[in-house]
């Protein structure tokens, strides 16, 4: 599986879209970062594809735009999980869907810290 390393800029344009939020988290992720709310992953960076975790129907609404897909490796996807199109990065309607993504994991229970 391949595992591509995004730059510096991608992470920077990652951090940017990341909410402004005391409750979220930003971690490495296996060489790539990841935006965590209570321990839950709602929004990732794969190399240059950010990634929203969405309810199942807000998931085939976004799959729907022209540029959405999925997200993670192209042998193993992330469930849940939409690349977010790059054209609506930094934009209303994809900041929108990061807070939809916020609200949607906020609901999931927390998870153990590991030990």
């Amino acid at each position: 599986m391949q595992m591509p390393k995004p730059t510096a800029a991608d992470m920077e344009r990652f951090r940017a879209c990341v909410p402004r939020d005391p409750r979220v988290d930003v971690k490495p992720m296996f060489g790539n970062l990841g935006a965590f709310l209570n321990g839950n992953m709602f929004m990732g960076l794969f190399g240059a594809d950010i990634g929203v975790k969405l309810s199942p129907p807000d998931a085939a609404a976004l799959l729907a735009v022209d540029g959405a897909g999925p997200f993670g490796p192209v042998e193993r996807p992330m469930g849940g999980y939409v690349a977010l199109p790059p054209d609506l990065i930094g934009t209303p309607e994809g900041d929108r869907l990061i807070d939809l993504a916020l609200r949607y994991v906020a609901g999931f229970p927390p998870k153990a810290p590991k030990r």
